[in-house]
């Protein structure tokens, strides 16, 4: 068993291992970005240092990318370092003669496109440790020391495999969409772990709110604190530069099962198959309504077009604003039930929450139960608040007033209307996330009718294999 499992490794590795024309090619260009950018900051009394998996040589062959953190004094200030930041970026970049364009993080940085490799030059503090921290960034040249020091050259083609392992499982990134497994966290597996193979025996047996401290901040008998301390955080992978922060808090609990059955999966039989993303078609028409038919139930779509913000704002605020509409429609006056939901947008022209419904319908009548009767000043309110409004009543059972009155909305779709055809304070107040109301103001569309869906499919194909995803959801187990 263990021989198959290496000869498929070593298959993979032969695959994903850049070729030596690109790692001259890379190399090359780093030597002379590095060059420019330490020229620049000796004006600052600053230092510039190269970041990201080619420092570790842990890249992938379609990452043709690298990081130059240009490092300043801590007596500038967040100003001066943004500034001074952009204006040495953009030099950098226009010295090479590539394009650039401004990014932003927690705060803007400048990333270049060179001879077709992708530069990010992202200014911070230079801090000796954690606590002096200013910005999250600052964390970086420490990551990259750590890493350096403790991830020796034989295990970065374990930490290749690792990272194709969850990129081609879409789990590989700790960004808002993916919440996933970051290359850095990769990078501590394998230190931790030593080779590929034994991060996956050991992730069998991970149970949530599983801990992984490197450098043995703390005691077995402290872990009870820490999984309080990380509330919520499936994974606590202590990060050894600052043992207050976990590593892993971007992954989600549906990636940490993912990663677990995956990896049970390729121990029980080896195979390639779990190196490459498999191929997916957008649902057709036909296989649309069979799945409707099949599971009874009416989905909802709220489509309009995604703010431009920065897609770490656009996925939580998406999330967010898909839990908001359900609980307005599962509001107990209403009483619409919302079965399961999802959100999808291309961050360019398309955004939809997808509201999938149990009950999407209701009849005209509502009976509403009030106090009992013995509670005497709740009764009279109760009556008083519905008198002049009923169809019947009002009348008692079991001991508690009860009234039917007629429904302001008979079906999901009308609440929605209603709820989202509002002003753009009202709509903030409401709880839906501020930039998303802003462009919910100037349209939206909510609609059930699968000729409209299959227009939107036809405008932007991934979201036709949204849609197959949602209803073809994989096991975890």
């Amino acid at each position: 068993m263990a021989e198959a499992h290496q000869k498929v490794l070593n298959e993979i590795l032969n695959y994903i291992r850049p070729k030596q024309e690109d790692k001259k090619r890379l190399n090359d260009l780093t030597k002379r970005t590095l060059e420019i950018a330490s020229e620049h900051m000796k004006k600052f009394g600053g230092d510039a240092i190269l970041a990201g998996s080619i420092t570790r040589d842990t890249w992938l062959p379609d990452k043709m990318e690298f990081d130059i953190f240009i490092i300043f004094p801590t007596s500038f200030s967040k100003k001066q370092l943004e500034n001074f930041g952009l204006e040495i970026g953009k030099d950098i970049i226009q010295t090479l003669k590539g394009g650039y364009k401004i990014e932003y993080a927690e705060h803007p940085y400048v990333s270049g496109n060179v001879e077709g490799i992708r530069i990010d030059i992202v200014p911070c503090f230079k801090v000796k440790s954690t606590a002096k921290l200013k910005s999250a960034v600052d964390r970086t040249p420490l990551h990259v020391k750590y890493i350096e020091k403790n991830l020796r050259p034989p295990f970065s083609n374990e930490v290749r495999l690792l990272k194709k392992f969850c990129k081609a499982n879409g789990m590989y990134g700790a960004d808002a969409k993916t919440e996933g497994f970051s290359g850095y966290v990769c990078e501590l597996l394998i230190i931790n772990y030593g080779k590929f193979i034994d991060v996956l025996k050991s992730a069998v047996f991970w149970i949530p709110r599983k801990v992984i401290d490197i450098e043995n901040y703390y005691s077995i008998e402290d872990h009870p604190k820490l999984r309080k301390k990380f509330k919520g955080q499936v994974l606590i992978l202590i990060d050894p530069t600052d043992k207050k922060r976990n590593a892993g808090a971007a992954i989600s609990s549906q990636n940490f099962f993912k990663f677990k059955k995956l990896a049970k999966g390729f121990l029980k039989k080896a195979s390639g198959e779990f190196f490459f993303e498999k191929k997916y078609e957008p649902i057709n028409e036909n296989e649309l309504v069979q799945n409707q038919l099949k599971r009874r139930t009416e989905l909802i779509l709220v489509n309009f077009n995604p703010p431009q913000v920065v897609p770490d704002i656009l996925w939580p605020q998406l999330r967010k604003f898909a839990e908001r509409l359900q609980s307005i429609l599962e509001e107990v006056k209403y009483e619409f039930k919302v079965l399961r939901k999802d959100v999808y947008t291309n961050e360019k022209d398309l955004a939809v929450v997808l509201l999938e419904m149990e009950v999407s319908k209701l009849p005209m009548i509502q009976k509403r139960i009030g106090p009992e009767v013995f509670d005497m000043d709740d009764s009279e309110r109760f009556i008083q608040k519905y008198k002049g409004q009923t169809i019947t009543g009002p009348f008692v059972e079991n001991n508690f007033w009860c009234v039917e009155i007629n429904r302001t909305f008979l079906s999901a779709r009308e609440k929605l209307i209603d709820s989202l055809n509002k002003s753009v304070d009202i709509l903030k107040a409401k709880g839906i996330p501020n930039h998303i109301a802003e462009q919910i103001v100037k349209y939206f569309d909510v609609f059930s009718a699968n000729e409209k869906i299959m227009r939107l499919i036809e405008k932007d194909r991934k979201f036709g294999i949204f849609l197959r995803k949602y209803f073809e959801k994989e096991s975890l187990v």
